[in-house]
């Protein structure tokens, strides 16, 4: 499984962005798929999960309200909408991928495939 994120960028507090991340993998809705984030200086944590079929999500409590996770199994990308931009949410952002857990794989060692990155930085 390849999975490739993207959309970053320089943005000021208040705006949006969308992160699309496509996954190079033969069933994608076989896959639970989320989203993490490190900070500078900080560890990397999720920002948001989303099961199999889009049915279940779970937000980190930092971003709920303000970003939403989506799929589209068919064109095999999950999305990370990002609105009311602040300072805090600069950092890198990466999709991550895992067969199991559904909305309980929040942590780094329960996803088993990564992309690369994509750098988000925030101005005030």
């Amino acid at each position: 499984v390849q999975l490739q994120a993207s959309g970053g960028g320089l943005v000021q507090a208040g705006d949006s962005l969308r992160l699309p991340c496509t996954a190079s993998v033969r069933t994608f809705s076989n896959y639970v798929m989320g989203w993490f984030r490190q900070a500078p200086g900080k560890d990397r944590g999720v920002v948001a999960v989303i099961t199999w079929g889009g049915g279940s999500t779970y937000y980190a409590d930092a971003v709920k309200g303000r970003f939403t996770i989506s799929r589209d199994n068919a064109k095999n990308t999950v999305y990370l909408q990002m609105n009311s931009l602040k300072p805090d949410d600069t950092a890198v952002y990466y999709c991550a991928a895992t067969r199991v857990g559904g909305v309980r794989a929040r942590r780094d060692e329960d996803f088993d495939y990564w992309g690369q990155g994509t750098l988000v930085t925030v101005s005030s």
